[in-house]
Formats: C-alpha cells, structure tokens, sequence
C-alpha cells in the first residue's frame, strides 16, 4: 500500500480525476433520487395512487428497506470481488426499477419498484465512494472526499429545478387505456436517465481500482492502471513513469481456462480469503471504532434525513398556514396538525381526492437549500488538512446542535429556510467527516464492509427518525425538534473518544 501511494504521488491530480469525480457525480445524483424524488412527487401522485398518510410514509421509507437488506452483503462482497463491478450492476439494475416505478399505475407496483431501488443504491454507493478514494493518494484523498460529498448537495438543486420545471405542468398520456401517464410518471422516466448514465460511464471510462487489485495480487494490471492514469495525468509518455519495475519482482499472474469446478473453486477461495480478511475489524480496537462510528451515523443521518425529506411538507405547510394568528414554525405545525385531526374526525366515504400540488415557493427554497449547502465543504475542504476531521466533527456538532434548537423558533419564511439550510449543511459535513474517518481508520481489505455497516446503522437511523417524526409532532411542536437537539448532543460527545485521524 505504501508503493502504490507513492505510485499515485508520482501520478499526481490531473484529468483522470476529473473525470473519476465528474462520473462520480452523475451516480450521486442517481443515488439521491432514489429518496428524493418520492418527497417531490407525493403530491402530484396523491389521487392518481389514493394514497394516505400512513402510505405516503411508508412509500418515503421502502427505499431505505432495501437498503438496509443489501448493505453489508454487498459491502463484503465488494471487498471480496471488487468495485467496478458492483458500481456497474447497481447503476443499471437502478435504471431498470426506476423505469418500471416510472410505469407504475398502481401503489402496488411504485412501491416495490422503490424497496428495488434501495438494495440496488446500497449496492453501488459504497462501491463508488471507495472506488474514488482508493484513486487518490493521501496527501489529497480527504479533500477528494469532500468535494465528492458535496455532489449530494449540487445534486439536491439539480432534482428540485428539474422537479420544478416538470412538475408545475400537467401532462397526461393514455396508451389506448392500457398505460396512463401523468406528469410524475414523465418525471421519474427522466430521471432514470441519470442511473443508466452512471452505469455507461463507469463501464466505459472507469477501471478496477489498483487497490483492490494489489490484495488480488493482480500486479499487472494494477501496474497498467496506474501507467494509464500517470500518462492522463501529467501528459507524458508511459517510458517517463517513475515506478517502470513497480511489483515485477512478484510472481507472475496465472491466468487459466478454468471450468466450471475451477470457477467454483475460486468462488469459494474467495469467500474464505474475505472472511479472513473482515476478522481483525471485530477485534480491538477496530471493533471499537466501528461501534462509536455506527451510534454516530445512527444519530446523524436521523437527524439530516428528518430535515431533508421533512422539508418540503414542512414547506408546504408554511406556505399555507403562515397568517398572523401564527408567529412561528411550531405554532403554524401545531395549527396543521390540528386541522388534520379535524378533517379525519370528519370525512366522509364521498369526498373527492383533491390534487393539491406542492408551490413554487418550496422548489425555489429547495434549491437555496442545496445551494447553502454547497459552502460548508469549500471551507471544510480547505482547513481539514489544517486542524484534522475530529475538531471540525466536534465543530459541527455544536453548530448543528445550536440550529436545531432554535428553528421551532423561527418567526419569518426567510428565517425558517434560512435555519433549515444552515442545520442541512452543517448535517451533510457532519456526515462526510464521519465516513472519512472510516475510510481513514480501517485498511483496505475491510472498507467498503466498514462503510456499508456504518451505512446501515444510518438507514436504520434514517427509518426509525422519520417513523417517529410524526408521532411526536402529534404530541406538539417541540417535542421533536428537542429530540433532534439531543441526538446531535449525543453525536458530539461521542465525537470527542473518537482517535485523531492524520491530517
């Protein structure tokens, strides 16, 4: 490992990063439409589906169902096969249950597509985010990180304007009464295109990471990548590279026409080399890491995911109950709330689904929030290699801590989309620093499994915060904004046992 960080110094940052970052982006975006999208198009999908509440949530919820089916499958699996190729099947197999969600006529059919999309996000988004940081060396890999992070806030503006821009319209197709398409059916096929292009990208332009390669003793070819990459890099022809003689001392690699007992066979020296592999990770002091790390993530995707997938119901509510009878966010919720349990109290089995689409207030204030969230990484990415990822986790915390506080607060829109900006940015550093100091604290033969397990304590985290959101908004305002505060409390003092990473 230490060869092969000296290989990518030689190698520096140039265009085959760029374009790793840049492919990279797309799958982000893919990525955060398997959750996003469904906040943005419950509205307009309300009466087409006759969905109720609890249906709503439960349709916001499925995603992180299948995610936390395949997560740490498929981190070990990657980890034991490789990268590249669970990064490919998982963008193509999102574009395949994306389509179908796209063609969904019934509720049914939308939500098992969705519980599909989950697994197959888990699949590839460990994969991606380790493929990127095993290309970098040490001296730029954290600020590669951070900036990759940032793709989830860039993409956030990116699906709102495009939700804004095609779900403002009312389309309607009918394919002779077989299959009818309404604006939200148009939406989701246009956004399946960004995980079909993520999936071409990838197979084309990106190989296997030379890391992997290395404990796969594919010197060779690890060799020919990081040639490749120099060469794309720095411009120079492949006899300029530092390293020429770089692993040749190794055995050569044997390549045989192996039949069906012999593929079997490796299948299953695979699996014990990986098992072998994940052992000192539940030993101390990993074991312990991964523990505190796994609370965390816990913590703070419950927090973040809350703010994020709440806000543009909470947007709407504002919208329409921001009178003078209600000063604050938390008398306008308890003011909803109220209504709500008036017209359950009083419906009727002959009242008319009425479409009551989201305005353009809350795309416009979606899009201010993604743009706000931007601006926490170009100033974390620049002092992180200063002060280290611990201060700035603790920082962050005590800012999250600060914010979230104080938005059941807020007197004014522009205070309240003010505050909930401030409290998702600093959440999605939050985040980010707390999966680079996995990637910091655990060794390349167990990573992508860290990873999908701390992921999976998140999506547990994700699940459990947004079912219980509800049910204590229904006791008052306060009480889950007071929950959330201590959640983040808790995220910081954990932070401070956590060991100090290398800057």
């Amino acid at each position: 490992m230490q060869e092969i960080n000296e290989a990518y110094i030689a190698c520096g940052f140039g265009w085959f990063h760029i374009r790793l970052l840049a492919i990279s982006f797309v799958g982000f975006v893919a990525g955060v439409l398997v959750s996003n999208s469904t906040a943005y198009l419950l509205p307009s999908a309300e009466c087409d589906l006759n969905m109720s509440l609890v249906q709503k949530g439960l349709l916001n919820a499925i995603p992180y169902s299948g995610m936390l089916l395949s997560t740490v499958i498929a981190g070990f699996l990657t980890d034991t096969f490789g990268r590249k190729t669970f990064v490919t099947l998982g963008f193509g197999g999102m574009f395949i249950f994306m389509f179908i969600s796209a063609s969904s006529q019934t509720y049914e059919v939308l939500i098992t597509a969705k519980f599909f999309e989950g697994i197959l996000f888990a699949t590839s988004f460990s994969a991606a985010v380790t493929l990127t940081t095993e290309y970098c060396h040490n001296r730029i890999r954290d600020r590669v990180f951070l900036c990759q992070s940032s793709f989830a806030a860039i993409a956030q503006i990116i699906i709102a304007a495009m939700s804004f821009a095609i779900l403002m319209n009312d389309w309607k197709f009918n394919l002779g009464g077989f299959l009818e398409l309404n604006t939200w059916n148009f939406y989701l096929y246009l956004m399946s295109l960004w995980s079909v292009s993520a999936c071409l990208l990838y197979t084309i332009f990106i190989p296997e990471s030379p890391k992997y390669l290395i404990t796969q003793k594919k010197f060779t070819e690890a060799r020919n990548i990081l040639i490749k990459m120099y060469t794309m890099n720095t411009g120079k022809p492949e006899n300029t590279f530092p390293y020429p003689n770089l692993w040749k001392d190794k055995l050569p690699q044997q390549v045989e026409e192996a039949s069906k007992e012999n593929l079997c066979k490796a299948f299953k020296h695979q699996i014990v080399v990986g098992l072998r592999n994940v052992k000192p990770m539940f030993r101390r002091p990993l074991v312990l890491y991964l523990l505190m790390i796994s609370f965390s993530q816990f913590l703070i995707m419950g927090v973040y995911n809350v703010l994020r997938l709440w806000y543009p119901q909470l947007s709407t509510i504002v919208e329409h109950y921001s009178t003078g009878s209600n000063s604050n966010l938390c008398s306008m919720l308890d003011a909803y709330t109220a209504d709500l349990k008036t017209a359950v109290t009083n419906s009727s089995s002959s009242d008319v689904c009425v479409v009551t689409p989201s305005g353009a207030e809350t795309y416009i204030n979606s899009m201010i929030i993604g743009c706000v969230c931007l601006l926490p990484y170009f100033v974390s990415g620049v002092i992180v290699n200063r002060v280290g990822k611990k201060p700035l986790l603790i920082a962050a915390g005590v800012i999250t801590t600060a914010i979230t506080l104080s938005v059941q607060w807020a007197d004014s829109k522009a205070a309240i989309v003010s505050l909930f900006a401030i409290d998702t940015a600093v959440g999605q550093v939050l985040l980010s620093l707390n999966q680079a100091l996995t990637v910091e604290l655990f060794p390349t033969t167990t990573r992508t499994l860290a990873i999908s397990m701390i992921m999976v304590a998140g999506r547990i985290g994700t699940l459990t915060a947004n079912v219980a959101f509800p049910v204590l908004l229904d006791l008052g305002c306060g009480v889950p904004f007071f929950t959330l505060t201590g959640m983040v409390m808790c995220v910081t003092a954990i932070s401070l046992f956590l060991p100090s990473a290398k800057k």
